[in-house]
């Protein structure tokens, strides 16, 4: 007999607790402990997808050969995916309400459907709405077939009968499975909900995307319940009032991790741009604090705009504002500045802000932003040709990055002809065109930088 019985979990790292805590001891984050129940299923007796026994194979039975991926028409999406859609994956789409998961997956079904059986299934929308805007969108409409339902049982049976290659499922927090009696969209549901869509999966080699939104808080309905379960993370950023929509792959078990695709959002859906470093630098000539950085996004090059102002202060404490970077590591590079650049900001606020609305996690950031805090101080602007990228240690030593020759590369392409790279990334043959100052430390950096105003 099934017995419902109760437990406590941590929305944002997933951990299971024996009791509640106002703060979760594993990623020591507060007020994310939920209560959530589940059906305990006496043995025999699971009311689950179970589909057909699968048979023990020896290990050197295993057929190895890599089965070919779905295109689905979207070379942005493509990229993030790691190639393309995988049969038998999971991918879960996440991201703020209204940022354009929906759009973005029924113009990737509208196209796929002509190649693919595709069932695009609504919890949230009716059938009726889904139509309408796929008329608006001008999309293709032939072939998709549409599902408004939110018990994943019937789901599970309708896909048995229809025996489609992608299965869309719009949203995960409105579906509820048998057994357990807790609300969609709680963390139990949603965990269960997910988990035997991942087990349908695997057995019928069906690719699921699942939509998940953001609130306000934060908050995925669980999404960290469900990375632990899925097999590809994407989230969507951007504002509102951005025409810019940017997929970030945080986890994913067949391509690169923090890979990114860049879109456009227009009246007729999500366009992919082909070439987002253009849409990130300024058409302006160069003005004081801002600095052109190369990163790297997953598996290519992005050259984004990072802009400081430092300005005196008539607080007791300045402040320390940052968009689009970690703030501690902007106080650690202060510190860092003052003491062995000669540099003193303790009267001044100091405002970053990384321009189009991406966010920049690696290290290779340090040099260009100290360049441009120093160039706002100073109230002279760098070069505009110029690009800078490389990691700053505690000693003020200047360390390399990973792809430094990739990064040069890209630069030059877009009409860059100088760089301040560290020196051990200097390329060992000469880019036509582009001049590369090596540097071992700050100062030596802040020297060229001199010579360069």
């Amino acid at each position: 007999m099934a017995k419902q019985k109760k437990s406590f979990m941590c929305t944002e790292c997933g951990a299971e607790l024996l009791k509640w805590a106002g703060q979760c001891p594993q990623c020591r984050e507060w007020d994310c402990v939920k209560e959530h129940s589940f059906t305990h299923q006496s043995p025999g007796r699971s009311k689950g997808y179970t589909g057909n026994l699968q048979p023990v194979q020896p290990i050197g039975a295993i057929n190895l050969e890599t089965a070919p991926r779905i295109n689905t028409c979207f070379t942005e999406l493509d990229r993030v995916l790691g190639g393309g859609l995988v049969p038998g994956s999971v991918v879960l789409i996440g991201g703020d309400p209204g940022v354009g998961k929906s759009t973005g997956l029924l113009q990737v079904c509208c196209h796929l459907s002509s190649r693919h059986k595709t069932i695009y299934v609504s919890g949230e929308e009716s059938l009726q709405q889904i139509g309408m805007r796929a008329k608006r969108l001008d999309l293709p409409r032939d072939h998709l077939l549409l599902l408004a339902e939110t018990q994943v049982e019937h789901i599970c049976a309708t896909a048995d009968k229809e025996q489609p290659a992608i299965l869309v499922i719009d949203s995960i927090q409105t579906m509820q499975t048998e057994g357990v009696s807790a609300a969609p969209g709680s963390v139990s549901q949603v965990r269960e909900c997910a988990a035997r869509l991942t087990a349908y999966a695997k057995q019928t080699n069906t690719a699921i995307f699942l939509v998940g939104h953001v609130t306000k808080s934060g908050d995925l309905a669980g999404p960290r319940v469900l990375e632990h379960i899925i097999d590809v993370v994407c989230y969507i950023e951007g504002n509102h009032d951005s025409r810019f929509r940017v997929m970030r792959a945080v986890k994913n078990r067949f391509g690169a991790v923090n890979e990114i695709g860049v879109f456009g959002m227009t009246e007729t859906g999500l366009k992919e741009i082909s070439n987002p470093s253009a849409i990130f630098l300024s058409k302006q000539h160069a003005t004081p604090g801002s600095a052109i950085m190369v990163i790297w996004e997953g598996s290519r090059p992005l050259l984004v705009e990072i802009q400081a102002l430092v300005d005196d202060t008539p607080a007791e404490t300045p402040r320390r504002v940052t968009i689009g970077l970690e703030q501690n590591r902007l106080v650690m590079l202060l510190a860092i500045l003052h003491k062995h650049g000669s540099i003193t900001t303790y009267n001044q606020d100091i405002f970053i802000n990384v321009v189009g609305g991406i966010r920049v996690n690696e290290t290779s950031v340090d040099l260009a932003l100290v360049l441009a805090m120093v160039s706002s101080f100073r109230d002279k602007a760098l070069p505009d040709k110029l690009v800078v990228f490389g990691e700053l240690g505690l000693a003020g030593e200047i360390r390399p990055v990973p792809s430094g020759i990739e990064r040069l590369k890209e630069a030059a392409k877009h009409g860059f002809t100088m760089g301040i790279v560290p020196k051990a990334n200097l390329p060992r043959q000469p880019i036509p065109g582009f001049t590369s100052y090596g540097v071992d430390t700050l100062k030596q950096a802040l020297d060229i930088m001199d010579e360069l105003l």
